[in-house]
Protein backbone atom coordinates (compact mmCIF):
# COMPACT_ATOMS: atom_id res chain seq x y z
CA UNK A 1 0.00 0.00 0.00
CA UNK A 2 1.27 3.53 -0.72
CA UNK A 3 1.74 5.47 2.33
CA UNK A 4 -0.45 8.94 2.31
CA UNK A 5 1.20 12.04 1.59
CA UNK A 6 1.93 14.41 5.34
CA UNK A 7 1.75 17.76 4.53
CA UNK A 8 3.37 19.62 7.48
CA UNK A 9 2.88 23.82 8.22
CA UNK A 10 5.16 25.09 10.53
CA UNK A 11 4.85 28.56 11.82
CA UNK A 12 4.38 30.89 14.32
CA UNK A 13 0.82 31.58 15.53
CA UNK A 14 -1.48 34.29 13.36
CA UNK A 15 1.07 32.95 10.22
CA UNK A 16 -2.28 31.50 8.50
CA UNK A 17 -1.61 27.94 8.67
CA UNK A 18 -4.67 26.50 9.52
CA UNK A 19 -6.43 29.13 7.09
CA UNK A 20 -4.14 27.54 4.45
CA UNK A 21 -5.00 23.64 5.95
CA UNK A 22 -8.92 24.28 5.22
CA UNK A 23 -8.16 25.69 1.34
CA UNK A 24 -5.52 23.43 1.13
CA UNK A 25 -8.65 20.77 1.86
CA UNK A 26 -10.99 22.79 -0.89
CA UNK A 27 -8.76 22.70 -3.30
CA UNK A 28 -6.85 19.30 -3.38
CA UNK A 29 -8.38 16.73 -5.53
CA UNK A 30 -7.89 13.97 -2.89
CA UNK A 31 -8.82 13.72 0.92
CA UNK A 32 -6.75 15.20 3.42
CA UNK A 33 -7.24 14.96 7.12
CA UNK A 34 -6.44 17.94 9.03
CA UNK A 35 -5.11 17.36 12.30
CA UNK A 36 -3.27 20.23 14.40
CA UNK A 37 -1.81 20.76 17.70
CA UNK A 38 -4.50 22.23 19.08
CA UNK A 39 -7.26 19.53 18.55
CA UNK A 40 -4.89 17.16 20.35
CA UNK A 41 -4.80 19.84 23.67
CA UNK A 42 -8.23 19.69 23.40
CA UNK A 43 -8.37 15.93 24.32
CA UNK A 44 -6.35 16.67 27.35
CA UNK A 45 -8.77 17.05 30.43
CA UNK A 46 -8.53 20.76 31.11
CA UNK A 47 -7.31 20.29 35.17
CA UNK A 48 -4.64 18.20 33.50
CA UNK A 49 -3.21 21.33 31.54
CA UNK A 50 -4.20 24.74 33.30
CA UNK A 51 -1.85 24.60 36.30
CA UNK A 52 1.67 24.35 34.34
CA UNK A 53 2.96 22.28 36.60
CA UNK A 54 5.78 19.72 35.66
CA UNK A 55 3.32 16.77 35.71
CA UNK A 56 0.87 18.35 33.30
CA UNK A 57 3.78 19.28 30.78
CA UNK A 58 4.25 15.94 30.49
CA UNK A 59 0.58 15.50 29.59
CA UNK A 60 0.69 18.09 27.02
CA UNK A 61 4.39 16.79 25.71
CA UNK A 62 2.17 13.15 25.45
CA UNK A 63 -0.95 14.82 23.59
CA UNK A 64 1.27 16.70 21.18
CA UNK A 65 3.76 14.00 20.41
CA UNK A 66 0.85 11.17 20.25
CA UNK A 67 -0.86 13.46 17.38
CA UNK A 68 2.66 12.51 15.03
CA UNK A 69 2.04 9.09 15.87
CA UNK A 70 -1.62 9.12 14.28
CA UNK A 71 -0.29 11.23 11.78
CA UNK A 72 2.37 8.29 10.44
CA UNK A 73 -0.92 5.53 11.09
CA UNK A 74 -2.86 7.76 9.18
CA UNK A 75 0.18 7.78 6.64
CA UNK A 76 0.88 4.23 6.61
CA UNK A 77 -3.19 3.33 6.05
CA UNK A 78 -2.78 5.26 2.73
CA UNK A 79 -4.41 8.47 4.29
CA UNK A 80 -3.12 11.78 3.29
CA UNK A 81 -2.85 14.55 6.01
CA UNK A 82 -2.82 18.29 6.43
CA UNK A 83 -1.09 19.42 9.84
CA UNK A 84 -0.63 22.72 11.07
CA UNK A 85 2.05 22.94 13.58
CA UNK A 86 4.48 25.83 16.01
CA UNK A 87 7.93 23.77 16.13
CA UNK A 88 9.33 25.70 18.49
CA UNK A 89 11.67 23.63 19.93
CA UNK A 90 14.74 21.31 18.36
CA UNK A 91 14.12 18.45 20.93
CA UNK A 92 10.19 18.32 19.11
CA UNK A 93 11.89 18.62 15.96
CA UNK A 94 14.19 15.70 16.39
CA UNK A 95 11.62 13.25 18.01
CA UNK A 96 9.00 14.13 15.39
CA UNK A 97 11.77 13.32 12.34
CA UNK A 98 11.85 10.29 14.46
CA UNK A 99 8.41 9.38 14.00
CA UNK A 100 7.81 10.43 10.41
CA UNK A 101 11.11 10.09 8.87
CA UNK A 102 10.13 7.27 6.65
CA UNK A 103 6.78 8.88 5.65
CA UNK A 104 6.32 11.11 2.67
CA UNK A 105 6.47 14.53 4.66
CA UNK A 106 6.59 17.88 2.45
CA UNK A 107 7.82 20.55 5.23
CA UNK A 108 6.00 24.02 4.84
CA UNK A 109 7.34 26.97 6.21
CA UNK A 110 4.61 29.28 6.83
CA UNK A 111 4.70 32.98 7.34
CA UNK A 112 4.62 36.73 7.03
CA UNK A 113 6.14 39.73 8.26
CA UNK A 114 6.07 40.59 12.02
CA UNK A 115 3.82 43.68 11.54
CA UNK A 116 0.93 41.83 10.07
CA UNK A 117 0.82 38.86 12.68
CA UNK A 118 0.47 41.76 15.30
CA UNK A 119 -1.96 43.50 13.00
CA UNK A 120 -3.52 39.12 12.79
CA UNK A 121 -3.03 39.19 16.13
CA UNK A 122 -5.47 42.48 17.17
CA UNK A 123 -8.16 41.49 14.22
CA UNK A 124 -8.55 38.05 16.29
CA UNK A 125 -8.84 39.28 19.29
CA UNK A 126 -8.13 35.90 21.50
CA UNK A 127 -3.93 36.78 21.59
CA UNK A 128 -1.81 38.44 23.42
CA UNK A 129 -0.53 41.35 21.27
CA UNK A 130 2.99 40.62 20.56
CA UNK A 131 3.09 36.74 21.07
CA UNK A 132 3.68 35.44 17.20
CA UNK A 133 6.78 37.81 16.92
CA UNK A 134 7.94 36.77 20.48
CA UNK A 135 7.95 33.16 18.79
CA UNK A 136 9.97 33.82 15.71
CA UNK A 137 13.08 33.49 16.88
CA UNK A 138 12.65 30.07 18.57
CA UNK A 139 10.74 28.84 15.09
CA UNK A 140 12.82 25.04 14.34
CA UNK A 141 14.05 24.01 12.51
CA UNK A 142 16.78 27.47 12.94
CA UNK A 143 18.34 26.87 9.51
CA UNK A 144 14.96 26.72 7.66
CA UNK A 145 15.41 23.37 6.43
CA UNK A 146 11.99 23.34 4.30
CA UNK A 147 10.68 21.70 1.11
CA UNK A 148 8.79 25.37 0.56
CA UNK A 149 7.90 28.71 2.10
CA UNK A 150 4.87 30.25 1.95
CA UNK A 151 4.28 34.30 2.63
CA UNK A 152 0.44 34.53 3.12
CA UNK A 153 0.74 38.62 3.33
CA UNK A 154 2.52 38.75 0.10
CA UNK A 155 0.51 35.83 -1.62
CA UNK A 156 -3.34 35.00 -1.15
CA UNK A 157 -4.11 32.11 0.74
CA UNK A 158 -5.15 30.19 -2.78
CA UNK A 159 -2.02 31.21 -4.60
CA UNK A 160 -0.31 30.14 -1.67
CA UNK A 161 -2.24 26.74 -1.53
CA UNK A 162 -1.65 26.38 -5.36
CA UNK A 163 2.41 26.41 -4.80
CA UNK A 164 2.22 23.59 -2.02
CA UNK A 165 -0.12 21.84 -4.17
CA UNK A 166 2.32 22.05 -7.32
CA UNK A 167 4.73 19.93 -5.46
CA UNK A 168 3.10 16.71 -4.32
CA UNK A 169 2.93 14.94 -7.45
CA UNK A 170 6.79 14.73 -7.62
CA UNK A 171 8.26 12.61 -4.42
CA UNK A 172 11.68 14.38 -5.34
CA UNK A 173 10.27 17.55 -3.74
CA UNK A 174 9.55 15.63 -0.23
CA UNK A 175 13.63 16.43 0.96
CA UNK A 176 13.22 18.44 4.21
CA UNK A 177 12.57 16.15 6.37
CA UNK A 178 14.88 13.12 4.66
CA UNK A 179 17.60 15.76 5.05
CA UNK A 180 16.75 16.45 9.25
CA UNK A 181 16.69 12.39 9.17
CA UNK A 182 20.17 12.32 7.77
CA UNK A 183 21.55 15.15 9.91
CA UNK A 184 20.16 12.98 13.25
CA UNK A 185 21.59 9.92 12.30
CA UNK A 186 25.04 11.37 11.46
CA UNK A 187 25.47 12.83 14.97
Amino acid sequence: MQKGKIICLNGVSSAGKTTLARALQERLSEPYYWMSEDTFMEMAPKKFVADGSDKNDTIWTQAYVNMYHVIKMYSEMGCNTVVDVVLDSDSFLHEIVEILHGNPVLFVHVTCPPEELSRREKVRGNREIGIAVAALPHLCPKDEIYDITVDTHLNTTEVCADKIISLLNNSDNFQAFYTLWKRQISL
